[in-house]
């Protein structure tokens, strides 16, 4: 290899000002409010140009085995990558078939499926309107679904990329206040395995806490009574929690909330009713749901962030999935303006293509 194969001019590495910048802009917007969904679109501004900048820097070096090494592993998680995407239906239905035989068959829980019989029969459908429909209504058929795809697809890795920094979120053992999450009881009054796990994740902080500063935090089990439930589920919680060494003057129930933003306005209810100045408050749930739970946490005014309990990774598929509808629908009135500005979109491109032709 020619040792000035890559003649890089010294200018160019003021380029790495770009990454600082943005790894700046996003380390200040994350330390301030770890909560929020523009920091994924900082941190992917940082990312992208650092791989980038990193990129020229390594062509720069004209350094044979450097450049090989790093061209090869690039190309080896590409092919990973286009490997991956072009088994994703195949991928999806396997998953729906491992939930379908560990899990309820409830609507919830087949979202691979449909993703996955959706990904599948999408090329049949764009042949049926190519052979069937005017050329027009063809090219509007496939250019708006494929636009609206893209704006969601584009979200949903916003979504994700927030979700793994924030599995990073690590509290300081100085907490005041745990609020455990509820979730369904089996047989109506007994704490399932997932909502077990989102327990003894707690009963470990609060041990770790202890053992460290010798002051324990007050521990809160948060959620109401269902229509197939017995018993609430912070009673339930609470009585699990006990039964595996917490003391019980270290837990509070919370029974009336339904829904994720009344554990937390009900759960900031309890710690003003304690009286204790600025409490530093923690909430526990499963990993999957902590992200969405912190941006619960504080449109209710709760100033907390999440820990997340482990959960079998065949079912996080589906659990991504719910919790990006429900974010994607919590702004829905925003997306329905971006969408229809992309029906509009299309329809120009449509007409233009045609008119001009």
């Amino acid at each position: 290899m020619n040792d000035n194969l890559f003649n890089i001019p010294s200018a160019a590495y003021w380029v790495w000002a770009i990454p600082v910048f943005f790894g700046l802009c996003f380390s200040i917007s994350y330390r301030i409010e770890k909560r929020r969904l523009s920091n994924g679109l900082w941190f992917s501004l940082f990312f992208y140009s650092f791989l980038a900048s990193l990129a020229m820097t390594i062509l720069g070096t004209n350094n044979k085995w450097l450049i090989v090494i790093s061209v090869s592993l690039f190309v080896i998680f590409f092919l990973i990558v286009m490997v991956i995407f072009a088994l994703q239906a195949f991928l999806l239905l396997w998953n729906a078939w491992i939930v379908w035989r560990r899990e309820s068959h409830t609507l919830a829980n087949m979202l691979t499926l449909f993703l996955g019989l959706a990904i599948l029969l999408a090329p049949f459908f764009s042949r049926w309107a190519a052979l069937n429909l005017s050329k027009p209504v063809d090219t509007f058929i496939n250019l708006f679904p494929s636009l609206v795809i893209t704006y969601v697809l584009f979200w949903f890795y916003n979504y994700l990329t927030m979700l793994v920094l924030y599995q990073f979120n690590r509290p300081r053992y100085n907490q005041d206040f745990l609020i455990v999450l509820g979730a369904g009881l089996l047989n109506g009054n007994e704490v399932s395995p997932l909502l077990g796990r989102r327990i003894d994740r707690a009963l470990t902080f609060y041990r770790k806490q202890l053992a460290k500063t010798g002051r324990a935090p007050m521990v809160i089990f948060s959620g109401g009574q269902g229509g197939d439930e017995t018993v609430p589920e912070g009673r339930a919680m609470r009585d699990y929690a006990i039964a595996h060494g917490l003391p019980a003057d270290q837990a509070l129930v919370e029974d009336q909330s339904k829904t994720t933003y009344e554990n937390m306005v009900f759960s900031k209810q309890l710690i003003a009713a304690t009286g204790q100045q600025r409490p530093r408050v923690t909430f526990v749930t499963n990993g999957y749901h902590t992200f969405r739970a912190g941006m619960i946490a504080r449109k209710a005014g709760l100033k907390a962030n999440g820990i997340g309990a482990h959960t079998a990774k065949f079912f996080l598929p589906n659990a991504i999935l719910r919790e990006y509808i429900a974010i994607f629908v919590g702004s829905k009135r925003w997306h329905a303006v971006a969408i229809v500005g992309i029906f509009l979109l299309s329809l120009l491109l449509t007409w233009a293509q045609y008119y001009y032709r």
